[in-house]
């Protein structure tokens, strides 16, 4: 396969706004770059599939997306000030209606729950979804909410809406941003909702991921799907993570992270170095009810050990899935079925599996190098891992 994909199809809009330093009392203005994409970016970095590297039996949709289940939605809000500001978000939307009206059966599963993800508490009640999933910083989890809250209000039909459950799940990008400064506004988040599509999605050092760190090395956005066989019934599924995690990085099975000389525990002393979150999300056109999504979701963090995380005592593992088929959603006047009998989820949870892990190497490799608020984090060296994914005869398989 060659290195490098072809530069798809890119929607930027570049604003330049007034800078304000989080805490109200404490204002001071200049300038900062705020970038929104809804597609993807042009980027020479490959995917995981362009170093012919093919985690699992099963196929990728057309876009090896989560935007491969019909109706998905990603946008995302990157915001870069010098190397003191590197941060964002990412919105994720079911389809592309009144979400709180038509909404979509959910499940949520927690791994090792060192973190914050709004509104998970009414979806394992509830067994659904309100409004866009939005990803971003540790401490702008309440931004986000209000950006969600605001934008559906703003909807037309919900004018007599007094209760909105936001959806909102972070990482920490602390190293590369100066995430004490809280820089990111409501309005700004909102951006990112506003901006979602269809299509391509970017991968890499963008929006929720701009300022997050993966095994040591640049980590980010990453996309990947599965399409089961007709004979499986033809579902669609569809992951999207937000990497910020370590471990002893493997890819497809191989030790990379070993081989490389950059892994957890080196010198069998824990540094603290495999500490952060994971945030999976998880999408597909099978009809299931929210107890087989959570089960779907759980199946998730089957690839986040295979990708060389324990799931340290610091990590937040959160995954989340939801179903867009018309007969299982919710709302007035529907009544939704059970959905697929639990006989018919196995093939369904290898999906998961296997795009999640692909997603994660994705956000890996198309990351770039970022220099920031206490530090620089080099991206992979791509080539490096060609040479012992080729020793190990793994490539272009």
């Amino acid at each position: 396969m060659p290195l490098f994909r072809s530069s798809a199809s890119i929607l930027a809009v570049f604003l330049v706004v007034a800078w304000t330093a989080a805490p109200a009392s404490a204002q001071s203005s200049s300038s900062v770059s705020i970038t929104v994409e809804s597609r993807a970016e042009s980027n020479d970095r490959p995917r995981t599939r362009d170093l012919g590297i093919a985690p699992g039996i099963l196929t990728p949709g057309p876009l090896n997306a989560i935007t491969d289940v019909s109706g998905v939605r990603v946008g995302h809000v990157t915001m870069v000030r010098g190397d003191s500001v590197n941060t964002g978000a990412t919105a994720i939307l079911p389809h592309g209606g009144n979400l709180y009206q038509d909404k979509v059966p959910a499940g949520f599963y927690q791994g090792n729950g060192y973190g914050k993800f709004a509104g998970t508490t009414q979806i394992i009640e509830l067994g659904e979804i309100e409004t866009p999933i939005i990803l971003t910083n540790t401490l702008s989890v309440p931004q986000g909410m209000e950006a969600a809250i605001s934008w559906t209000l703003d909807q037309p039909g919900n004018e007599r809406v007094r209760s909105v459950n936001a959806v909102v799940g972070e990482t920490n990008d602390g190293f590369l941003n100066d995430i004490r400064g809280r820089h990111l506004r409501a309005h700004t988040i909102r951006q990112a909702i506003e901006t979602a599509r269809t299509g391509p999605v970017d991968e890499g050092s963008v929006g929720a991921g701009r300022g997050t760190v993966s095994f040591g090395w640049k980590g980010g956005i990453g996309t990947s799907s599965r399409q089961l066989p007709e004979q499986l019934g033809g579902y669609t599924l569809g992951a999207l993570v937000q990497t910020n995690y370590g471990g002893i990085l493997r890819v497809d099975g191989v030790p990379v992270g070993e081989e490389l000389g950059q892994y957890f525990m080196k010198n069998v002393v824990d540094k603290g170095d495999a500490d952060g979150s994971v945030i999976v999300v998880l999408a597909t056109d099978a009809p299931l009810s929210d107890r087989n999504l959570e089960r779907l979701a759980a199946r998730a963090m089957l690839a986040i050990g295979r990708s060389g995380s324990p799931a340290t005592n610091g990590s937040g593992d959160y995954m989340i899935a939801f179903s867009t088929a018309e007969d299982v959603r919710r709302g007035r006047d529907r009544n939704p079925t059970n959905g697929l009998d639990n006989g018919q989820m196995s093939p369904l949870f290898q999906a998961a599996v296997e795009a999640t892990e692909e997603a994660i190497l994705n956000a890996l490799f198309r990351a770039t190098t970022v220099e920031g608020h206490r530090g620089t984090i080099e991206a992979i060296d791509i080539e490096a891992v060609r040479e012992i994914m080729d020793r190990h005869g793994m490539s272009d398989r």
